[in-house]
């Protein structure tokens, strides 16, 4: 019609339309465009295919709302179908009718309010678990959480492994997330996790003291969410999914999930996070005009104890009991518990580090510290309360049967002990193997730790040399003989 008021051509106007020009000629005989020219379609062309079951299932949904279309439609098909004449076919046409009812009598969904986000402002804290990844170390999965944080108005993300949800895991990461920012925003934003809160007489939840000395040296202003309410945490939850999602990809681009050391895997995820972050400078810029700086000191990241050695060369911390060597029974050590390790300290010399168990209760006992003692009293083996912990791994708890049934209860338990002295003298990993193999069922001599040490060249301790010296005894009568006559 533009073209047709230029030009006054209707057969060049509906070229230029790209038109044929009878089309053309009735829009300019009716004056009007397309969608008025069309007749609003009213009416049905076919028979309903649903009309059926429409009105059982129009009773069902208005008393079962969270029923879903196609569920309904097969139970109501397996009803009424063959009577009602409804063909399996017609599902697609009855998932449409749902549809249609639900948006004139359906419930109201949540709604969802897209929140204002104020350059310097705020933080948000959370833990993702992180075991979907299937990362391992040294050939042993990893069991791990993420303490993940977040500033909200530039996505830039920061996240640190941990082992559980507490305290130490929150001072840790925290920290490490605001030395790696290099400043500070004006609030933290945390879910109700018992590591920031705890339940207070009226069901509400308040911060905990530790929690509050923590934000308070950065000069944070902490808040928390709705109790089962996570959306409000809705950045950090979202970047979980996201940080998790980059991890993966990376993985399959490395080839492979196994790590040499916890530390390299830890420099692996700092990689993927600078990489992230790189894409966030512009509005990080521009937080960084009104983000404060770090206060000049940082807050250790563990908890201190004093712990007294027991007469069963162990400690016990946060509920766990640790062995320690026997030369510190009596003592009292001092211990720095970090969120994966333990240092024994006496005075301030550094005697051992441990690893730290993961949970709060159970026992973490290395055989290294009590196997001499062991040996020396071998019947205590058997009633021993933490026994299960010595037993380092699968091949060693299938050794201990087979020399049990090779030799009987008592012999087979000293042989054990044996086997655990050997391992103690050249580490796990160069025997698990071997100890595997002698072990098998499929093994059928009998075997044991002398034979053992035979076949790998290792001799029982340092061996004694044979001097064949003559005794001189004059001398020592001359001594006993002057000692009575004192005594007279």
């Amino acid at each position: 019609m533009s073209e047709y008021k230029k030009t006054g051509n209707k057969v060049v106007s509906a070229m230029k339309a790209d038109v044929h020009p009878q089309t053309a000629r009735k829009y300019v005989k009716a004056a009007q465009p397309p969608a008025e020219l069309q007749a609003k379609h009213t009416w049905r062309t076919r028979s309903d295919p649903v009309a059926g079951i429409w009105e059982r299932a129009e009773h069902m949904l208005a008393q079962t709302p969270e029923l879903e279309a196609k569920e309904l439609f097969e139970y109501l098909h397996g009803m009424y179908g063959q009577e009602a004449g409804v063909q399996p076919v017609s599902l697609r046409t009855f998932q449409r009718r749902v549809l249609a009812w639900r948006l004139q009598h359906g419930q109201d969904k949540e709604v969802f309010f897209a929140q204002e986000h104020i350059p310097g402002r705020m933080m948000q804290l959370d833990w993702t678990n992180a075991n979907e990844l299937d990362v391992s170390i040294a050939g042993r999965p990893l069991e791990h959480l993420l303490c993940h944080a977040v500033l909200t108005y530039s996505n830039w993300e920061w996240a640190s492994r941990c082992q559980s949800e507490s305290l130490l895991s929150l001072r840790q990461g925290l920290q490490a997330s605001l030395q790696q920012l290099g400043a500070v925003p004006e609030r933290l934003q945390i879910d109700n996790s018992s590591a920031a809160t705890h339940r207070v007489g009226s069901g509400g939840r308040e911060f905990n003291p530790d929690f509050l000395s923590l934000v308070q040296h950065y000069g944070l202003k902490p808040q928390t969410i709705g109790i089962d309410c996570p959306d409000q945490n809705g950045d950090v939850e979202s970047q979980n999914g996201h940080l998790k999602r980059r991890l993966k990809q990376h993985l399959l681009l490395r080839g492979y999930r196994d790590f040499a050391t916890v530390g390299a895997y830890d420099a692996f995820v700092v990689t993927v996070l600078h990489k992230a972050n790189d894409t966030r400078r512009t509005r990080l810029a521009e937080e960084f005009k009104v983000l404060r700086p770090l206060p000049p000191t940082r807050l250790t990241e563990y908890d201190e104890l004093d712990c007294l050695v027991g007469e069963h060369s162990t400690i016990r911390v946060k509920k766990v009991t640790y062995s320690v060597p026997a030369r510190l029974i009596g003592q009292t050590v001092r211990v720095e518990v970090y969120e994966g390790t333990l240092k024994i300290f006496h005075s301030r010399e550094l005697l051992l580090s441990l690893p730290r168990a993961r949970g709060d209760r159970g026992a973490v006992i290395d055989y290294r510290h009590i196997i001499t003692h062991l040996l020396r009293k071998p019947g205590a083996f058997a009633q021993y309360v933490h026994r299960e912990e010595l037993f380092p791994d699968s091949a060693f708890r299938l050794a201990y049967d087979r020399l049990v049934a090779d030799h009987g209860e008592r012999a087979g338990r000293l042989e054990y002990l044996h086997l655990l002295k050997l391992a103690a003298e050249l580490g796990e990993a160069a025997i698990s193997t071997l100890v595997g193999e002698y072990s098998s069922p499929a093994q059928p001599q009998k075997w044991t730790v002398a034979g053992l040490r035979r076949f790998l060249g290792v001799t029982r301790g340092p061996t004694v040399p044979d001097l064949q010296l003559e005794p001189e005894l004059a001398s020592y009568d001359a001594l006993l003989s002057g000692e009575v006559s004192y005594v007279g």
